[in-house]
């Protein structure tokens, strides 16, 4: 069902913006993060686990960033790839009109041969570099029955059509395989960083990893706190809120009711989901990642969302968080490389990072500056 959904206007974020560290494309050693770290060393010259968790989340969200690339890149080239087959299709059918009205000029010309006329000289008219040389130097097409300058007509339109349809193709088969080069580049990009976020963990004790975990429990109870101030927020905004009935009040409510209604399809479909693995580039069923899974969730509810983060953030409107409703589209980091179905009270359900499962967390996951924007897409 195609979507009536509004252009999201243009507006400010309505939260801070976080711009990421960047890291670099390929670690040699875990050593090499204490050329940067802002902790002080430990005694062996390893870096902290505050350090290792930092560069690890900043790998995981350059992967993110790059699977939306690869994502946009696979979709180009899916919308490429059928372009140059009709357009091939469409080739090889002006080629067998072409061939046709050659053939029918060629029946002209040996009826001639065999007739010995001399009008009007179709074989001469073939041997020409081209039909417009031939008219240029004779009076041929005066010379021509109705039938035969039909036939005349009907190959030079076929030959004009034909060579048309054959560059249009020739060009889409060059943008075809910019886009491959594009996509097999977003690919390498995302292993390349899964690849160097796995070394860095494996290189921690077992010790190390559970302090880690402990580090991972802490940042989840903070981000859970910061959930519940806003639905508390939220609900007070809530009871503050006593609009006096009227048609435009009645208008809104009929519009808030259509879209609770469509958000209650795509929550239900993304609850179900809970429990299935991130997996780069996946669209379901048995897998997602972050886009992946609010477009499949809005799908349910016939809402056709873009593929992409990039194109998702700005199909609907632009709300305040303050103001976001169940069924909303929360987006994260100042390059809008996640998204999240918000289910209320600061929560949300999305696809989190390779190695985890669909889930309902807070929306402060990453701390309040990570949240880009609300987005409302029906």
């Amino acid at each position: 069902m195609a979507s009536h959904a509004r252009p999201r206007p243009a507006g400010t974020r309505v939260a801070g913006i976080r711009t990421p560290a960047l890291a670099t494309a390929a670690l040699t050693s875990v050593a090499l993060l204490s050329q940067t770290a802002t902790a002080a060393p430990s005694a062996d010259d390893k870096p902290s686990l505050e350090e290792v968790e930092k560069k690890v989340d900043d790998l995981y969200r350059q992967a993110e960033s790059a699977t939306e690339k690869y994502n946009s890149a696979k979709e180009k080239t899916a919308t490429q790839r059928k372009e140059v087959d009709t357009l091939l299709d469409d080739v090889a059918q002006r080629t067998q009109k072409l061939n046709e009205a050659r053939e029918e000029l060629g029946s002209f010309a040996a009826a001639q041969y065999r007739t010995g006329a001399s009008a009007p000289d179709t074989a001469t008219f073939l041997l020409a570099d081209t039909p417009q040389d031939y008219f240029d130097q004779t009076q041929l097409m005066g010379r021509m029955t109705d039938r035969q300058k039909g036939a005349v007509d009907d190959y030079i339109s076929a030959q004009s059509a034909t060579m048309k349809k054959r560059q249009e193709a020739t060009k889409s088969l060059e943008t075809l395989t910019d886009s491959q080069a594009d996509l097999k580049t977003a690919k390498a990009t995302v292993q390349r960083k899964l690849s160097a976020a796995r070394e860095l963990l494996s290189q921690l004790t077992a010790e190390e990893k559970a302090r880690l975990a402990a580090i991972e429990k802490k940042k989840r109870e903070e981000a859970a706190r910061k959930a519940a101030e806003l639905a508390e927020q939220q609900k007070a905004a809530e009871q503050k809120a006593s609009p006096s009935p009227s048609e435009t009040t009645q208008t809104t409510q009929t519009a808030d009711s259509s879209y609770a209604t469509k958000a209650d399809k795509a929550l239900a479909f993304a609850r179900a989901q809970v429990g299935k693995p991130y997996v780069w580039g996946a669209t379901g069923p048995g897998s997602y990642d972050c886009s992946g899974l609010t477009q499949a969730a809005w799908n349910a509810a016939g809402i056709s969302l873009p593929r992409t983060t990039y194109d998702q953030v700005n199909f609907g409107t632009t709300v305040s968080l303050a103001n976001a409703q169940p069924g909303d589209l929360v987006f994260f980091y100042d390059d809008v490389s996640h998204v999240g179905l918000y289910i209320g009270n600061g929560m949300m359900i999305h696809a989190p990072k390779p190695g985890a499962y669909v889930r309902e967390e807070s929306i402060y996951y990453d701390g309040e500056s990570a949240i880009h924007s609300v987005v409302r897409p029906a």
